[in-house]
């Protein structure tokens, strides 16, 4: 048990911080799995975004999310990643 000020301050801390990162990562394997069971485009797209989240929060590792991203990517047809380029172009094309 911490006896400084600082002490128990850095240990709510850590429980509250420890709550969100488990948060985050249950969002990440949900999301993985419903994707894995039925892939499709948006699911592609909502697993992307999620993945991207959680390494953005230092919840899971870069290289880690390249490869999941990789392996989520193989599963979904050639067709289906043809429409998410698309879609990810034109958004690019609005931006500029």
């Amino acid at each position: 048990m911490p006896i400084g000020l600082s002490a128990k301050k850095s240990l709510r801390k850590s429980l509250r911080n420890n709550k969100a990162n488990k948060s985050l990562k249950l969002k990440v394997k949900t999301a993985s799995k419903a994707f894995l069971e039925k892939p499709s485009a948006d699911g592609l797209k909502a697993v992307y975004s999620i993945v991207d989240k959680a390494v953005k929060n230092h919840i899971i590792h870069a290289h880690k999310a390249a490869r999941l991203k990789a392996h989520y990517s193989k599963k979904v047809g050639k067709e289906v990643k043809a429409v998410v380029k698309k879609k990810a172009t034109r958004s690019q094309v609005k931006m500029s």
